[in-house]
């Protein structure tokens, strides 16, 4: 595996004031520390803090055998293999070894620093914590090795090694941040770090709500799920003999317990002054599941210049190239010929159909329909609900000229249902493929086959059960590439879905078939006919970047958690020095001696 960080030399860290910690971080297409949208929205947060010269690091796992590589037999049944690779032959140590106790025994961590390089070259260094170093227990060892693997005595230590060691590293390198931003429950442990360092010194047995509270002042927690399972519980046992008595009698001291178990998510909410769900739905959803804190919504993003097709940022580095540090720019592509949008995503439907020919040998047609479906597989997420009515389908496909639609996603190692819908998918291609209907479902789903489906499929299909989609992004990087979604109104899609603007909403019906019933109705009645016109669909292509892209975009979203998260907007420029790109475009425009802003935006960043 090649170098894929900098060879840069190690930034200054003593002006860091956002630490982000994450379990998995999409960082690069060759590392495999990452399995899906919560590793993909921690990377392309990462990158847009980059290009804002964000003051911020980062702190996830090595993961050094990842999470898994999918193979797909002929008839769809998954199985797995491991994606080894070695941080020693790959990443520059970030120079500093910790020890932690944890089960009764001293476990050293080292990290591994990989540098996000912005479009300035601002550097905002990750450090990917590593437990595997000679004269740990051969066990501790492999800690740092499976994302999500083992049971949940693996997992706790896992997430114990994230959060403790993670402000133990931190600490060690001299970074001393105002905000721990914990992207999902996995690291609420970092909460205990701090409060032993508020105690300096002193035993949690005598830590009181003030110290508490000066922990609370510090966090920032994000949660990311209305399913059950996404929230992490484990046994007050296991809480015992990982963690120790001093840790696990403070944690049920200070009500971090949920229905007898040690949850993950309460320890969050418990330590966090700001909690946020990831949609604007998603925020209510989370506020009924826990009442007695309160919860806002801050909508994520993409990272534009990550997602967008090779065409489409030629197209806008000619016509709009402010584009880059500016999303807000994305709706300047009104200016732009419509002819010229639908040349660009027609080149990224070229990509992808080169790509399908070259690992299924099937031949797509560009000039007919084509619809993506591609999503983590859970049965809530329903990848079988476009193939509901099979007939109608086909009757479908006959009518309109011809329908062409592409699966993939990979499911859990232990979710058999999920398996099973894969194997449902491949039984209904076998069995409807046609002349007038293709059906294909590609392997191993990861950062390159993603991007290649959301530049260049015509429609982005999601078809969750409400209201478990948190957000979603895989239809916003979609919308960047001039690609409407026709989406259940859950997560993200009922504050992006103009109908018949920048897509279809599937309407809620009271069972399967109804819900089904309305997709084949948009796809017949709605989006066929306007796909049998050019000049129409790629004026809705225009639509999608302009208004979508405008604002689902992780520019924005970074934006809005340092105005309302991390340091609110009246004060954030004068606690860290930083100005948003809105901050500056404030400072530039509107300098006049009263206005609200003026007073507190530096004259330098």
């Amino acid at each position: 595996m090649s170098l894929v960080s900098s060879s840069y030399p190690a930034p200054d860290l003593s002006n860091r004031t956002i630490a982000y910690f994450s379990m998995e971080i999409a960082l690069s297409p060759s590392l495999p520390t990452y399995s899906g949208g919560l590793g993909m929205l921690a990377g392309d947060t990462l990158r847009s803090g980059a290009d804002t010269s964000a003051p911020m690091v980062a702190v996830s796992l090595a993961h050094r055998r990842g999470y898994f590589r999918q193979h797909l037999d002929s008839v769809g049944q998954q199985t797995e293999t491991d994606v080894p690779w070695s941080p020693e032959t790959t990443l520059p140590q970030a120079g500093e070894t910790v020890t932690l106790s944890l089960q009764g025994r001293e476990i050293q961590v080292r990290a591994w620093r990989f540098d996000v390089i912005g479009v300035t070259g601002h550097i905002l260094p990750v450090f990917l914590l590593d437990t595997d170093i000679e004269g740990n227990d051969p066990w501790d060892r492999r800690l740092t090795d499976h994302l999500y693997g083992g049971d949940t005595y693996y997992r706790l230590c896992q997430e114990a090694v994230l959060g403790l060691g993670g402000i133990a590293i931190l600490s060690a390198l001299g970074v001393k941040p105002q905000v721990h931003h914990m992207n999902e429950g996995h690291a609420a442990l970092l909460a205990l770090a701090l409060l032993e360092t508020q105690l300096q010194g002193g035993s949690l047995r005598d830590a009181t709500e003030a110290d508490i509270q000066a922990v609370r002042r510090q966090c920032v927690f994000t949660t990311h799920t209305p399913v059950p399972a996404g929230h992490d519980q484990f046994g007050l046992d296991q809480m015992y003999q990982v963690l120790g008595h001093e840790r696990a009698s403070a944690i049920e001291r200070i009500g971090c317990l949920h229905n007898g178990l040690m949850n993950m998510t309460y320890i969050a909410l418990r330590f966090s002054r700001y909690v946020n769900g990831v949609a604007m739905q998603h925020g209510k959803v989370s506020q009924q599941m826990f009442p007695e804190y309160p919860v806002h919504s801050i909508t994520n993003g993409v990272h534009a210049a990550t997602w967008l097709s090779r065409a489409f940022q030629e197209l806008l580095d000619d016509q709009v190239p402010a584009w880059r540090t500016d999303n807000q720019y994305f709706r300047s592509v009104y200016g732009i010929d419509p002819a010229l949008v639908a040349h660009a995503h027609l080149k990224g439907k070229l990509s992808l159909f080169r790509t399908i020919a070259q690992r299924t040998g099937l031949k797509f047609n560009p000039t007919v329909l084509t619809l993506g479906f591609a999503r983590r597989v859970a049965t809530y997420k329903r990848a079988s609900l476009l193939l509901h009515d099979p007939k109608r389908l086909v009757a479908i496909a006959e009518k309109i000229g011809g329908l062409q639609i592409v699966y993939a996603g990979k499911a859990h190692p232990a979710d058999n249902a999920g398996k099973g819908l894969i194997r449902d998918v491949f039984a209904a291609a076998s069995r409807l493929s046609s002349s007038a209907l293709k059906i294909v479902y590609l392997e191993n789903y990861d950062w390159d086959l993603g991007a290649a489906l959301t530049q260049g499929v015509d429609v982005w299909v999601n078809t969750p059960r409400r209201p478990y989609e948190a957000s979603g992004t895989s239809g916003m990087k979609a919308a960047l590439n001039g690609v409407p979604s026709l989406s259940i109104l859950d997560g993200w899609w009922i504050e992006g879905c103009a109908e018949n603007i920048t897509g279809w909403a599937i309407e809620d019906g009271d069972s399967e078939e109804a819900e089904a019933n309305s997709l084949y109705e948009k796809l017949q009645h709605s989006i066929a006919p306007l796909y049998a016109n050019p000049t129409a669909w790629a004026a809705m292509q225009r639509h999608c970047i302009a208004i979508n892209g405008a604002f689902f975009n992780t520019h924005r979203m970074l934006e809005q958690y340092f105005t309302s998260a991390y340091f609110p907007i009246e004060t954030s420029s004068v606690a860290t020095g930083y100005q948003s790109p809105l901050q500056r475009r404030r400072a530039t425009d509107d300098p006049a001696p009263n206005s609200s802003q003026a007073s507190l935006i530096p004259a330098t960043a």
